[in-house]
């Protein structure tokens, strides 16, 4: 519009190899940008993709929350010290649905990264305030996030299947739901600490983070009964 109402024509503009024809008129691109910047004219546009498939029914109940699912499983090795509370993760197993995989070895970096994230969201990373409401643990002195010593034995396999949904080469995202393997971590010390009891049906109500306070809480309810 910025075009035709500059050079007083109906025709199309035409961009390629860098400039821009209109009506026997040619720019570039760069003096075209210039010229739209001088006369208040936006260089820029924002858009909003609606996922399809994706709704809830209140009156059912039912409804779809994602367009896809990915899926994976994990199993976690873990020690505790029944001292000190301190815990180590010795070892993950790892299999995940990437869909068909783009690059594999970013995918396996993508989901070693989130399981580590996760770790340390579910065993160290707490959030302490003051009784004024102040955040304590504000920094890396005193919210521990996971090292690369932290990092344990890892055997990670991509479950390599098409996505049955129409997606860019039937892949899935691969970012941000490997953080949930995690969760494999949190259960394997807890049921660590189930071990120590005489009760085979014990259970330990471990709070996340599974901090050396709170491990050692939850062996003392072990093997006291308490």
């Amino acid at each position: 519009a910025f075009l035709r109402e500059t050079y007083q024509t109906s025709a199309e503009a035409h961009f390629s190899n860098g400039v821009v024809e209109i009506d026997g008129h040619t720019l570039t691109f760069a003096e075209l940008s210039r010229r739209a910047w001088f006369a208040r004219v936006p260089l820029s546009a924002t858009g909003h993709y609606a996922t399809p498939d994706i709704g809830w029914d209140p009156k059912t109940g039912k409804g779809r929350p994602f367009y896809y699912f990915a899926n994976g499983a994990a199993v976690t090795e873990v020690e505790i010290d029944t001292l000190t509370g301190v815990s180590k993760v010795l070892r993950a197993d790892i299999l995940h649905d990437v869909g068909k995989s783009l690059n594999p070895l970013i995918d396996l970096g993508q989901i070693e990264g989130g399981y580590i994230q996760g770790m340390g969201w579910l065993t160290s990373e707490e959030l302490v305030y003051s009784t004024h409401g102040e955040l304590l643990t504000h920094g890396l002195s005193t919210y521990k996030i996971p090292t690369a010593t932290d990092r344990p034995e890892m055997n990670i396999q991509l479950w390599d299947g098409a996505n049955p949904r129409e997606m860019l080469y039937q892949s899935k995202a691969v970012g941000e739901p490997p953080l949930m393997l995690a969760i494999s971590v949190h259960s394997a010390i807890c049921h660590a600490i189930s071990g120590l009891s005489s009760d085979s049906q014990f259970w330990p109500e471990l709070n996340a983070p599974a901090t050396p306070q709170e491990i050692l809480r939850c062996v003392q309810c072990a093997t006291t009964g308490s």
